[in-house]
């Protein structure tokens, strides 16, 4: 055999043979051992890795989850598709109680319908809602609102949001929602928050993010909120749950108690709410001049 083979087939050995020892010693030197509750939390979880616990996959919190477990306190994590009945399992398997969180779902903060908010031009390009927020301000020209290309749609991976061939907007279906906040990122004007459930599902938010003035914001669209402060005014002191920024209504929902009352005060239309709101009182007629004497 030529010699030159057999020396180049002795060198290409020993190389790999020292660069076997040396991934050896090194995989030793710094080998992981990884706590085996991670593969049981992870088995708890839904396996969606949707990220709407804030990491990257189910095993990403499985991970976290263990972490806090050691500390015994498990807040501030949680699993939305799973909710509260997963987050017990978890922690009775941790060995850690777990506080209940109250429901959310999402919550579409437009309602510049086709209706309200009509389109004076139309958009020819492609069709994500992305490539069109970086083109121009909507086919109805406010920059704020909706643009109906489906994008938040498109991220849900519980079929929970579709757009009303009608209206042209998105809609939440409650019962699907996990709140896991995948449309809240895709929504490029975000439109789209996740808000509480609310007590027996009474919710009242400013379906409007117009921020121009009050005349330009209606000129978009008829049930733009102007900022008035109407609202504001007609929320309990004791409440304070609507504040007014840059021409802007926003009701916190931590604070809002569903009362209603700032509903009918609003003279576009702009506040929403999942159920009838109180009919204002009536005045009282002016009493009859009695007429004097003579």
């Amino acid at each position: 055999m030529n010699p030159v083979i057999v020396y180049s087939v002795v060198v290409l050995g020993l190389v790999a043979a020292g660069a076997a020892v040396i991934l050896f010693v090194v995989a030793r030197k710094f080998k992981v051992d990884e706590d085996p509750r991670i593969d049981e939390v992870t088995e708890l979880l839904p396996g969606a890795n949707c990220g709407g616990c804030g990491y990257p996959g189910c095993r990403g919190l499985a991970e976290a989850l263990v972490k806090a477990a050691d500390k015994g306190d498990l807040g501030g994590l949680m699993c939305p598709p799973g909710g509260n009945a997963t987050m017990a399992r978890i922690g009775e398997f941790l060995g850690v109680a777990v506080e209940e969180s109250a429901p959310t779902v999402a919550v579409v903060r437009c309602g510049g319908s086709r209706q309200h908010a009509p389109a004076r031009l139309e958009y020819d390009g492609p069709e994500r809602c992305s490539i069109a927020h970086s083109l121009f301000a909507g086919e109805s020209g406010c920059a704020y609102g909706c643009l109906g290309l489906g994008d938040c749609v498109a991220a849900c991976d519980f079929d929970a949001i579709h757009m009303n061939r009608d209206t042209g907007l998105p809609e939440v279906e409650v019962e699907k929602c996990v709140s896991c906040g995948a449309c809240v990122t895709a929504c490029p004007r975000h439109l789209i928050e996740i808000r509480p459930l609310g007590r027996k599902e009474r919710r009242v938010w400013v379906a409007c993010m117009n921020r121009e003035p009050g005349g330009t914001a209606r000129k978009a669209c008829k049930v733009a909120c102007i900022g008035c402060g109407l609202c504001v005014k007609a929320c309990p002191e004791k409440i304070q749950a609507i504040t007014l920024k840059d021409n802007l209504a926003y009701i916190d929902p931590a604070k809002c108690i569903a009362c209603g009352l700032c509903i009918p005060v609003c003279p576009t239309g702009a506040i929403q709410a999942t159920f009838e709101p109180p009919q204002p009182k009536p005045k009282p007629a002016a009493e009859a001049s009695v007429p004097s004497g003579s």
